[in-house]
């Protein structure tokens, strides 16, 4: 043999033993990063987690790159057959590297054209290196090579350890649809809205066109690419024999009809819900382990979150808050101080602050421009979208393509009122809705729970029941009198005074001297103890006089947690919102059950609701809710308005709904002028009465004006019909102002701990001498009304 040849030869066996090395050390994963055997035998792909609403349907997902995951028996049997005839023919014959058309390629380079040679279970592999170690398929030559290499050790043991079923199953759960939508499930239901299982002939092909190219054939931007490339796949299934040439004719003779459907985080159902949510979740990640000792992650790990909210209750609050706003917007527009910009003379610092945390701003100083600079742009008029109202059936409308300066826009902006609203079964603490705001796309602050604004007379119900509790009665007569509690002196928003009134019918107009005079009889610290011992408020509440009137910062949610003993019989239930989370395999990770306990006995609660009730009934200042909403059967409920009208509230239930709403602009400078359009009972009451216009209407939520409160059985003989038998029928009350802990000196002398906010700390001296001024704790001086008065 000659020396040229044995040369040869032992290049050939020297090439031929450096690649069987060099698959060795990679299949031992010596050299690169493969994936284990054990990855590959869960090769499960990242997985968007779910959330869930209580009839089934997806509200949302968490996710870096969307996607689903299905089993092969929920795959249309179409989808099965348009993926082997286009993708691999032969994708049954062989053990997952195609030999025949690997061998082919150096044939087809020769004569200038591309033949793709890797497999469905190649592709996979690919798809599974994607995943578990996040490399994309590589450009450079010599690395290509190399992922090659790794692909055909990959797809050989997915072929020994899965079915050719799981294989596909696998791969059509990694593949992607453009978008940012993965797995076919996720395909069908963004494109088509149905199931992957009821996919048509002509639905399957466009999707599984697509895997050629995502975006040239992605049929929302491309129609007629995607028709072209459909009607190929349906080519290779008739060539294929998977269908006749008649049900192709029929197939490609129908136009492509779309119904997409992206689940987008700022669209959808219930996006401050999700959002909130999220926070959480992200803690309860951090928090619970899998059994390989690394945390859950819920863009990652495809987990159900079973929520407790309403699909139809959702949509009928986020109507009713956009319904109102959009009507209450004009009317606060239309306000000469708005209008005019004059509301601003006063605010400048605050101006220059937003306009140096807009990314407008942020942008430029990155970009090097000078202070100059950055003013003249920021007064230079320019095109740009903003919220406004158009719509309140169809948010995607409110959107307006307008010209002004970016400080105008910051102004318009600001003046934008937003909302809270939140519903809930008292009873269960399940919420059924979530409202947060006007439009999540453009305002991302929670007004539910992450918002905390003062909430006037909507806490007077807690100080009436605390007055119940100590021996008053909804028959006690009352005065309606001026007073002043160490240089406190609150008054009445309609500026009655005079003479006396029960106590119910006080509540009912919320009249704020008869309030004054409760807490000057029970004691400010007394009552302060009560709400927060007792009804289990967490925010600090300072003991000052004014905490009467609603002079407390609380969040809506707060506050429906709160008011839940008064329907739910003396019970105080936290409200709850997820009932379950589960993995991607159906494996229960946790149960949540509501917390609850008893604060109040059932005969208080049911006094408060009777009480309550009273001020949606005539000369309440809820009143309108019966004469203008015509909202019938039990209701009760507490209006609520700040001072200078800067937030509006309604609170109220019946047997079976608990739902609140606060409205008001996030700058508490931003209000209306007028009491009249700014009260509670014009801002968050209407939000009430039109969701519940839609629950009393949908018989599906078993939700009836005919509900009745329950009475205790030990209250059968005592009777309710005259609790506000002095409350004249005609214009409702008006309900304004709430006062604030600097409008008094002290209130030690009334049980309370010595005030002095803002100033300097007392000397020791004088709180020793306050100390022995304070006179004994006052008792209660109210009329009692005779027992067979009761």
């Amino acid at each position: 043999m000659k020396k040229s040849v044995k040369i040869l030869w032992g290049v050939a066996f020297g090439i031929l033993a450096l690649f069987v090395v060099l698959i060795l050390l990679i299949n031992f994963r010596i050299i690169g990063n493969m994936p284990s055997m054990e990855e590959l035998e869960n090769p499960r792909a990242a997985l968007a987690s779910e959330v869930i609403a209580d009839d089934g349907t997806i509200l949302g997902k968490y996710y870096q790159v969307d996607r689903s995951s299905s089993d092969y028996n929920e795959i249309s049997q179409n989808v099965i057959n348009a993926l082997i005839a286009t993708e691999e023919s032969r994708f049954y014959e062989n053990s997952g590297i195609d030999a025949k058309g690997t061998f082919a390629i150096p044939f087809y380079l020769l004569i200038g054209k591309k033949r793709g040679s890797s497999t469905i279970t190649q592709q996979l592999a690919l798809n599974l290196q994607a995943d578990v170690l996040g490399k994309q398929r590589a450009s450079n030559p010599i690395s290509r090579g190399f992922q090659k290499l790794q692909e055909w050790i990959i797809a050989i043991k997915l072929e020994r350890n899965f079915t050719k079923k799981e294989i596909l199953t696998l791969y059509l759960n990694t593949v992607a649809f453009g978008d940012n939508v993965y797995g076919i499930e996720n395909g069908a239901r963004t494109f088509f809205s149905k199931d992957a299982g009821h996919l048509s002939i002509e639905e399957a092909a466009i999707l599984v066109g697509m895997l050629k190219g995502n975006t040239l054939y992605n049929p929302r931007r491309n129609p007629q690419m995607a028709l072209g490339r459909r009607n190929t796949v349906i080519d290779n299934m008739v060539d294929s024999k998977f269908i006749t040439p008649a049900e192709a004719a029929s197939a490609k003779s129908k136009p492509i009809v779309l119904h997409y459907n992206k689940i987008d985080h700022n669209k959808g159902l219930a996006p401050y819900f999700r959002e909130v949510l999220r926070d959480e979740l992200k803690s309860w990640c951090s928090n619970h382990k899998k059994a390989d000792g690394s945390t859950y992650n819920i863009y990652r790990d495809g987990l159900k979150i079973y929520t407790t909210i309403n699909p139809r209750m959702q949509l009928y609050a986020e109507e009713a808050v956009r319904h109102h706003l959009m009507t209450l917007q004009k009317s606060l527009f239309a306000q000469n101080n708005i209008k005019s910009g004059s509301v601003w003379k006063n605010w400048q610092k605050e101006l220059n602050k937003f306009m140096q945390e807009s990314d407008r701003y942020q942008q430029m100083k990155d970009d090097g421009a000078d202070d100059s600079t950055i003013a003249r742009v920021f007064n230079t008029p320019v095109k740009m979208k903003v919220f406004g109202w158009k719509s309140f059936t169809e948010p995607d409308m409110n959107d307006i393509d307008t010209v002004m300066t970016p400080m105008d826009s910051i102004r318009y902006t600001r003046a934008i009122l937003q909302a809270g609203f939140m519903a809930m079964d008292p009873e269960s603490g399940e919420v059924k809705a979530w409202v947060g705001g006007p439009d999540f796309r453009y305002f991302k602050n929670d007004h539910v729970s992450k918002t905390r604004r003062q909430v006037g007379s909507t806490f007077k119900p807690f100080l009436y029941c605390f007055a119940i509790m100590n021996g008053f009665s909804p028959l006690t007569m009352l005065p309606n009198e001026p007073i002043s509690i160490d240089g406190w002196t609150p008054h009445n928003s309609e500026g009655s005074t005079g003479g006396s009134i029960t106590m119910a019918g006080a509540l009912a107009k919320s009249l704020n001297l008869v309030a004054a005079y409760l807490i000057k009889q029970l004691g400010a610290k007394n009552f302060a103890d009560f709400a927060k011992n007792k009804v289990g408020f967490t925010p600090k509440i300072d003991p000052y006089p004014s905490i009467a009137l609603g002079a407390v910062d609380l969040s809506l949610y707060e506050m429906l947690q709160g008011y839940t003993m008064f329907p739910a019989r003396g019970i105080n239930t936290k409200p709850i919102y997820i009932t379950r989370i589960e993995d991607r395999y159906g494996n229960i990770l946790e149960t949540f059950a509501p917390v609850k306990r008893e604060v109040i006995s059932e005969h208080d609660s049911y006094t408060m609701v009777k009480m309550m009730e009273g001020v949606t009934g005539p000369g309440g200042t809820a009143a309108r809710l019966r004469s203008r909403y015509n909202i019938q059967g039990e209701v009760a409920g507490k209006t609520g308005t700040t001072n200078d009208n800067t937030d509006g509230w309604f609170i109220g239930y019946t047997p079976k709904i608990l739902a609140g709403a606060w409205v008001g602009c996030e700058n508490n400078y931003l209000h209306f002028s007028t009491t009249a359009m700014g009260q509670g009972a014009n801002t968050g009451l209407p939000i009430w009465a039109y969701f519940m216009q839609k629950v009393y209407a949908d018989p599906t939520l078993k939700v009836s004006s005919s509900d009745k409160f329950i009475m205790p059985a030990s209250m059968a003989n005592e009777s309710f019909s005259d609790f506000n038998s002095n409350v004249q029928p005609g214009a409702e009350a008006e309900n304004s102002g709430n006062g604030s802990e600097q409008d008094y000196i002290d209130s030690s002398g009334y049980g309370d701990e010595p005030a002095n906010p803002g100033g300097e700390k007392p000397k020791k001296e004088e709180i020793k001498e306050k100390k022995e001024e304070k006179p004994a704790q006052p008792q209660p001086k109210a009329v009692m009304p005779k027992k067979d008065q009761q």
